[in-house]
């Protein structure tokens, strides 16, 4: 069984306008795809959102829950972030990852053959998704790490069974 069983897929932003409206952030590839999981979404609790709608505008989204019909309510809610259970997630092309199966991954440089520590998070800086890697007690330091998840140039393997991510990055970088 798997340890992350929740995906997340996004995060309620600010409200918009004044009748329970906000702007949806999607963590989806390519974005859009959000809007195929209407009917699966949940907060971590397991509680299921029940939007009336997510839509689309110029490059933002924006959605509605169900039931909640003003600003002040909506408001609770912001920055909340929203799951759907990995089963619901479509298969993958091979050699494809979600994120979160890549959470709690050791990291190991090639060059030198150390551990680097294991992923704690994935995150977007604006360039590249990055690894963000933070040190066990096996690991050659203390350092937390960012870590540019660009295969083929600093992720060189990625092993699930083994739990192993080998990356071509020195610890003194």
């Amino acid at each position: 069984m798997k340890k992350n069983r929740y995906t997340c897929i996004g995060s309620i932003g600010k409200p918009r306008g004044l009748k329970g409206e906000f702007f949806l952030n999607s963590f989806c590839d390519p974005e859009e795809n959000i809007i195929d999981y209407i009917d699966k979404i949940r907060f971590f609790d397991n509680n299921i959102v029940k939007f009336e709608y997510i839509k689309k505008n110029n490059s933002k989204f924006f959605a509605k829950i169900l039931d909640i019909d003003n600003v002040d309510e909506i408001k609770e809610f912001t920055n909340k972030k929203i799951f759907i259970n990995q089963e619901d997630l479509p298969i993958l092309n091979t050699g494809d990852i979600y994120w979160n199966e890549l959470i709690d991954l050791l990291v190991i440089d090639i060059n030198e053959n150390t551990i680097l520590g294991k992923v704690e998070a994935l995150n977007n800086y604006g360039s590249n998704d990055c690894l963000i890697v933070h040190p066990t007690k096996d690991s050659v330091d203390n350092e937390i790490r960012l870590i540019p998840f660009v295969r083929n140039v600093f992720i060189k393997s990625i092993d699930l069974e083994k739990k192993i991510i080998r990356v071509f990055w020195k610890s003194d970088y």
